[in-house]
C-alpha cells in the first residue's frame, strides 16, 4: 500500500540527536578529555534544552506555522543556551579550583587573609568563561549561516520547499557545531585545570618564615648571656638592672 505524499507546504523540523554526535551521549560516557570535575549535566541541560526547542518547533509545524517552527529554532535560542552551559561550566571550574585551594591552605597552615590573594574572583571567573568559550566561534558563525536561510524558509511555494531544505541543512550543520565547540570547551578547561594547578601548588608549598623565630631566640641567648654575666660579676651593673642586681645578691 503507498502512502499518498505529503502535502507540497508540509514543514519539516529535523531530528537534531544524529548531528549532535557525542554532545548526546548518555551520562557516565563524557565525550573529550577527562577533567577532575564533572560536567555531564550541563552538557545534558544543553541538550535537553535543544530538544525543548526542537519539540517546540514540531508543534508549532503541525499546526500549520512554519514561522513560529522557524523562530523556535532561531540563533537566540541556540546561543542563549549555549552562554548559560559556558557559563556554569566555568562557575563549577572556578568552585573547584577554590575548593584545592583551600585544602591546600589547611595543609601548608596558610593565613585566611593571604588565602584570598590566590582565590579566583567574579572577575577571574569571568576570564575563565570568556576562553572557555572561545571554541564556540565556529558555531557561532553556523548560527549566522542558519538566521540568513531563514527569509527562504519562511516563504511559500517553491521558494519556500527549496528554503526549507538550506534550513535543515542549516540546523544539522549548526548542531554539529555545537558538538564540536563543547569538545574545544572541554579541552579548555582541561587546560585551566592545568594552569591553576601551578598556583595550588604554591599554596600547598608556603611555609611561614622562620627568621622571625630565629631571629628573637638569638635575642633572648644574647640578652640571657648578658644578664648572667652581670649577675655574675664578670660585667659592670648598668645603672638600669643595679635594684635586680642587688635583690638577686640579697636572696642568694
Amino acid at each position: 500500500m503507498t502512502h499518498p505524499p505529503a502535502p507540497p507546504d508540509t514543514w519539516i523540523v529535523p531530528e537534531l540527536g544524529p548531528s549532535l554526535g557525542r554532545l548526546s551521549d548518555p551520562p557516565g560516557r563524557p565525550a573529550g578529555r577527562s577533567l577532575d570535575i564533572v560536567l555531564d549535566d550541563i552538557r545534558l541541560e544543553l541538550v535537553t534544552g535543544l530538544f525543548d526547542m526542537a519539540g517546540a518547533a514540531r508543534s508549532f509545524a503541525a499546526g500549520g506555522d512554519r514561522h513560529g517552527a522557524i523562530a523556535s529554532l532561531g540563533r537566540v535560542g541556540w546561543l542563549g543556551l549555549w552562554e548559560h552551559a559556558v557559563g556554569a561550566a566555568a562557575q563549577r571550574l572556578a568552585e573547584s579550583i577554590n575548593q584545592r585551594l583551600r585544602a591546600a591552605a589547611v595543609e601548608s597552615r596558610l593565613p585566611q587573609k593571604k588565602l584570598e590573594a590566590f582565590l579566583l574572583s567574579p572577575v577571574d571567573i569571568r576570564a575563565i568563561a570568556s576562553r572557555l568559550g572561545s571554541g564556540g566561534a565556529n558555531f557561532v558563525s553556523a548560527l549566522d549561516a542558519l538566521e540568513q536561510t531563514v527569509p527562504a524558509a519562511a516563504s511559500s511555494g517553491q521558494r519556500g520547499r527549496l528554503g526549507q531544505e538550506e534550513w535543515q541543512r542549516a540546523l544539522a550543520t549548526t548542531a554539529r557545531r555545537l558538538e564540536s565547540s563543547w569538545l574545544a570547551l572541554l579541552a579548555a578547561a582541561k587546560t585551566e585545570e592545568e594552569r591553576w594547578s601551578g598556583e595550588i601548588q604554591r599554596v600547598r608549598a608556603w611555609r611561614r618564615a622562620v627568621w622571625p623565630l630565629w631571629l628573637l631566640t638569638g635575642v633572648v641567648l644574647v640578652a640571657a648571656t648578658y644578664l648572667g654575666l652581670v649577675l655574675g660579676g664578670y660585667l659592670p651593673v648598668p645603672p638600669p638592672l643595679q635594684g635586680f642586681a642587688d635583690f638577686w645578691w640579697a636572696t642568694l
